[in-house]
């Protein structure tokens, strides 16, 4: 095909993936002009989210490898994963849910790998249900990365031309101050320069947020601004990237929403995902860079509590497949380019 072949992981099947998948694959068919999507996951909860979407279950075709995708649109073409996971119950943790959706992601990573498809989109996995499963990954972005044995990626939230990486994610915040340090905080700016310079946006100005309040005022606030941030920034800014920093987050969020920055680099999870979920909500996706191919995700979770009751949104999961199929083209380039590999 033309367009990218996408696969798109239901995530949990307790929760409202499956529900999404259904509304956004039947309900935006011009979502097939930009991309092949095909369904990593398990059919009989695929026709359950059918169902909860008023859909026909009978538009779900299962099918054995993506080059059997016939990308119709009102159909929705399934690898089935595993044996049927029809008896798991909705709207709750549960660990054959939770091993699912790592199997899941793990078939992705693997029709990746073998050239299949050229792109990963994942709708959301229930961490405690992973856990309980036995599989003690943060989240989707540390699994990914292990799939794909690539050290150095970060989570990036996307809006627009707004991109988001984080110098840490899922951990105690009392962790997160402790995983600032200067070797993490210079491998992901070189991650955002290299991605800015693959987007056509070479020498683009990376803000990166304080990790203190007014990013530690000269120490009044703490010391790791000045012992660890403003070293790091210096080493990348004397190899050519335009970092500047380290900002207070309070100033530098609110500047990058009106579009002084295009490029940020926040500290640690919610001071990075809380402005952004409330400013974007379903206009936002979250990005993995650092993979050998493009994974976009949507920036909302399982919400058990709205199961089988067809409230779900799935306007997330739409972007997240555009937003796929835009990169996925041109991947290859910011691969090379964070990777260190010659772009050319």
């Amino acid at each position: 095909m033309t367009i990218p072949v996408l696969a798109l992981t239901i995530g949990d099947v307790a929760g409202i993936g499956p529900e999404i998948t259904a509304k956004a694959l039947l309900g935006h068919a011009d979502l097939r002009g930009l991309c092949a999507p095909v369904v990593v996951g398990d059919a009989d909860a695929v026709r359950a989210g059918v169902r909860t979407a008023g859909g026909d279950p009978a538009r779900v075709r299962v099918i054995a490898t993506p080059r059997q995708a016939r990308n119709e649109p009102g159909t929705i073409e399934v690898i089935q994963v595993g044996d049927s996971l029809a008896d798991v119950p909705a709207g709750a943790v549960h660990p054959r849910a939770g091993d699912a959706a790592v199997r899941f992601v793990k078939a992705a990573c693997a029709l990746a790998r073998d050239g299949q498809v050229d792109g990963i989109v994942t709708a959301p996995l229930n961490k405690a249900a992973m856990h309980a499963a036995g599989h003690r990954w943060p989240g989707h972005t540390e699994l990914l990365a292990h799939e794909f044995g690539v050290r150095d990626f970060s989570l990036v939230l996307s809006a627009g031309d707004l991109f988001v990486f984080h110098f840490t994610t899922h951990v105690s915040l009392r962790h997160a101050i402790e995983g600032v340090t200067r070797q993490r905080v210079t491998s992901v700016l070189r991650l955002a320069d290299s991605f800015g310079t693959a987007l056509s946006r070479p020498a683009e100005p990376i803000g990166v947020a304080g990790l203190n309040p007014h990013a530690g005022e000269d120490r009044l606030f703490g010391d790791e601004d000045a012992d660890v941030l403003v070293p790091a920034i210096a080493e990348v800014v004397a190899a050519g990237i335009n970092a500047v920093g380290p900002l207070p987050a309070d100033a530098l969020i609110p500047a990058a929403v009106r579009g002084k920055w295009r490029l940020v680099a926040v500290c640690y999870h919610d001071q990075g995902h809380a402005p952004f979920k409330a400013v974007y909500g379903d206009d936002g996706v979250n990005i993995t860079v650092g993979l050998p191919v493009v994974r976009v995700s949507v920036d909302h979770g399982t919400a058990f509590d709205i199961v089988g009751t067809g409230q779900a949104r799935e306007a997330s999961l739409v972007l997240a497949l555009r937003r796929a199929a835009e990169l996925a083209p041109g991947w290859g380039h910011v691969w090379r380019s964070a990777s260190g590999a010659d772009p050319a």
